[in-house]
């Protein structure tokens, strides 16, 4: 048997694994583009693409340069996790590739406002920052599961099910179940993978027949009646287009996909329990509604209902700021709301709530609550919202009653408000940097000359109530700006058709833009009185159709109050109702920022640095943030093949140090050298014709020091005597000479290339399209 047999015998040619992952990749890129149903833009597809395809290029890479098979899912975590770091680590990590304990604490807060972001969000849902993180780390691992299956393992059609996941998942989520076109696309993939590996495998052993009496042949192929492997791919495919199809239209959506989880229980999925803005106006384009509540209450008019509170942005969306429950925040005894004085007048009420078809883990109550009695579960209240939550019951089926107040601020008390405020409430008056200017514009324009922050809030009520705008529920979606976030703002103010979610969001957020804190409500309108009468109190009927937000403005020595911009729902406060607000529209806007300060809330800031700080220009920041990992990772990729040389080159260097074989090493190190510097190697020239070419070169004919002709020899001489002497070990002296001499050829070599040689040799080595010298099947040393 000859040494190169029984080196084939004991290694597979690593060539052959690249066509394979190609094939895998095309299946990866095809199925995550089936969660575009899920999500907005295309952002989300293009870093998912790029995570799979540096895990698999960059394992493909490894295993060329000779990474042991056992290392392989190692490796490829290892390069998920420099690729995740680079892009979500925001510079933290060492090299922008290696996570430093400040880069964990930043993964842990991304994948908490991830999390917090499918819990509240509807779809397609705006993929933010921490969903961007779980769905690049999400491809990432199904990429080094799907190299482990089809690779290492040599069983590619097991590879296809985590590459299912994103397809299966939009099936789980929204009506209808999966794409069609998304699994037959991904099942094409799957076919050409499985074709390719069947080529391969076949090319492979055709190519290197295996060793030895009892080892099976593989002759040319023959035609023979009955299926053959591009049938039984076919079937396979077939068989799993089906069956995804099948499982897709037999499996229900997950329940609660509608606003308040009026069709059944939430789940952590998107459009679950309660999911702001979006899927509100879903309910509210529905053809028929459904019941969601009843209620008797002693407050007059009747009360809106309030879900929760949206004050915090995550990216452009409208986020709720989720605080840990506090067992001592005990719904039996509730705080009088935040900033509230004893100066407002109040009056107390009681509202007996009997749930119909909410099912959600938010309780509608009226604002202000103070008591709530009757419930069953475990239920804690918000300090900074007043909104009530439970982490283990849902609303389905309760019947309780709020002892809540209602609040009678007047105008006067309202316009005497100071401008300083709690950092607790300087929180609500952050914005996007990169919003559009419409905003800021129209806020000013419209309040310009308000002498108070009330009379400004006063302003843009009116103004978005005004005969300029309309209420329409079908404008938005047809024109593609539906949800609250503050691009959506600004193309409705633009287009001004919409429904309550975009007046709600275009207030608050133009009222932030002028230093007025301010948030989003969701929740309920007072709904329709019944004919039913009884202990001398109305009932009211609540559907799906009375779902409503609306914006809340934080006053000094007040608190929150409600204000109603959406022209033709709900009921104008009585407070915002002053016949002399002294609202100057026009003019410059100026009031604000030099309102005098009280001191209701001491320890607070100016109305007019909160303003700074909400209309500060960070977009310049994210962008060259943007901008600036855009171009890390164009440099990365353009460092990569540069990076697999070194690693080659140190691995034969250490292999040539060593002494098993370092004739053979250093002979391929130095032929892939003259190779990366331009020199053609042709495979039908024996060593010393090569020599004889090496020797011509700039390099050693005028060598930068020592004798590199002499070296160029040795190592000939010590190549020739490997591969056609006896077998046996060069000892460790003669390594060491073998290992000065290949660094003196080398270096020479490099030296006497152009300058743009030399680059090209660096980053672009052309030696990695080569097969290495096992890939290449050339005979190894019988001590190798």
């Amino acid at each position: 048997m000859s040494r190169s047999g029984a080196a084939t015998g004991r290694r597979r040619p690593l060539r052959a694994e690249w066509p394979v992952t190609g094939a895998l990749l095309l299946l990866l890129l095809v199925a995550n583009g089936a969660l575009g149903s899920l999500l907005q833009s295309t952002t989300w597809w293009w870093l998912m693409a790029f995570v799979s395809a540096t895990v698999l290029i960059g394992l493909a890479g490894l295993r060329r340069v000779g990474l042991a098979e056992s290392l392989a899912p190692v490796a490829g975590f290892g390069i998920l996790l420099a690729t995740v770091t680079l892009l979500f680590g925001g510079g933290t990590g060492l090299l922008w590739l290696i996570p430093s304990l400040e880069t964990i604490d930043r993964f842990g807060r991304l994948v908490d406002s991830g999390l917090e972001s499918i819990q509240q969000q509807g779809t397609p849902a705006d993929p933010v920052a921490g969903i961007l993180l779980l769905l690049c780390a999400g491809a990432g691992a199904i990429a080094v599961m799907v190299h482990l299956l089809a690779i290492n393992l040599r069983v590619p059609a097991l590879a296809g099910l985590p590459a299912l996941v994103p397809v299966a998942v939009p099936g789980l989520i929204i009506d209808g179940g999966a794409d069609p076109l998304a699994l037959v696309l991904t099942a094409i993939a799957f076919l050409i993978l499985l074709r390719v590996d069947v080529r391969v495998r076949r090319t492979r052993e055709a190519d290197n027949p295996p060793v030895g009496p009892n080892a099976p042949r593989v002759v040319g192929p023959v035609r023979r009646r009955g299926p053959g492997p591009l049938w039984g791919s076919m079937v396979v495919g077939s068989i799993g287009i089906v069956g995804a199809l099948l499982l897709s239209v037999a499996t229900p959506a997950v329940p609660g996909g509608g606003f308040a989880g009026t069709r059944g229980v939430g789940t952590l999925l998107f459009g679950s329990g309660v999911t702001p803005l979006i899927n509100l106006g879903q309910d509210l384009r529905r053809p028929q509604s459904s019941a969601a509540l009843h209620y008797r209450t002693t407050a007059s008019p009747p009360p809106y209902l309030k879900l929760l509170t949206l004050d915090n942005f995550v990216g452009a969306t409208w986020m709720a700021r989720v605080e840990p429950d506090n067992p001592s925040d005990n719904v039996e005894a509730i705080a009088l709301p935040q900033g509230l004085s004893s100066q407002v007048v109040t009056r107390e009420t009681r509202t007996q709530i009997v749930i119909d078809g909410v099912a959600t883990r938010w309780l509608p109550t009226p604002f202000a609550p103070k008591k709530v009695t009757g419930l069953v579960g475990d239920w804690y209240w918000d300090r900074s919202t007043s909104t009530i939550a439970s982490a283990n019951s849902i609303t389905r089926g309760q019947q309780y009653t709020v002892t809540a107040l209602e609040l009678a601020p007047t105008p006067a008390q309202l316009r005497a408000a100071g401008t300083r405020y709690s950092a607790s409430i300087r929180r609500n008056l952050d914005l996007p940097g990169n919003r559009p200017a419409i905003i800021d514009q129209t806020a000013r324009d419209v309040t310009g000359g308000a002498i108070s922050p009330y009379d400004a809030a006063v302003a843009l009520q009116s103004y978005l109530r005004g005969g300029v705008f309309s209420y329409d529920t079908d404008a938005p979606v047809a024109e593609g700006y539906d949800g609250g976030g503050v691009d959506v703002v600004g193309k409705f103010l633009e287009v001004k058709r919409g429904y309550c979610v975009h007046f709600a969001s275009a207030m608050a957020v133009m009222a932030r833009s002028i230093g007025i804190p301010a948030r989003i409500a969701i929740g309920y309108l007072p709904g329709s009185r019944s004919t039913s009468y009884i202990e001398g109190r109305d009932r009211f009927n609540v559907d799906a159709h009375d779902l409503h937000s609306w914006p809340e403005l934080y006053f000094s020595g007040i608190g929150w109050l409600a204000f109603e911009p959406t022209p033709g729902r709900g009921t104008v406060p009585a407070y915002t109702r002053e016949t002399d607000a002294q609202v100057p529209l026009g003019g410059e806007a100026g009031g604000l920022a030099t309102a005098a300060p009280r001191n209701a809330d001491p320890g607070g800031q100016n109305v007019s640095d909160g303003l700074r700080a909400a209309t500060s220009p960070t977009g310049g920041s994210e962008a060259t943030t943007t901008v600036s990992v855009a171009l890390a990772a164009v440099l990365i990729l353009l460092m990569f093949p540069g990076g697999a040389r070194a690693l080659r080159r140190q691995g034969r260097r250490r292999r040539v140090r060593t002494g098993p074989g370092a004739a053979g090493w250093a002979w391929d190190e130095l032929t892939d050298t003259a190779v990366d510097h331009g020199v053609r190697v042709r495979d039908t020239e024996t060593p010393r014709e090569l020599v004889a070419r090496l020797e011509q070169l700039t390099g050693l004919v005028y060598p930068p020091a020592g004798d590199p002709g002499a070296a160029l020899r040795r190592l000939l001489v010590a190549a020739e005597r490997q591969r056609f002497g006896r077998p046996g070990a060069a000892s460790g002296g003669a390594s060491a000479a073998l290992a000065a001499d290949l660094d003196q050829v080398t270096r020479a070599i490099h030296a006497g290339a152009s300058w743009p040689a030399r680059i090209r040799a660096i980053a672009l080595p052309a030696s990695l399209r080569r097969p290495s010298r096992v890939a290449r099947n050339e005979t190894l040393p019988a001590d190798a």
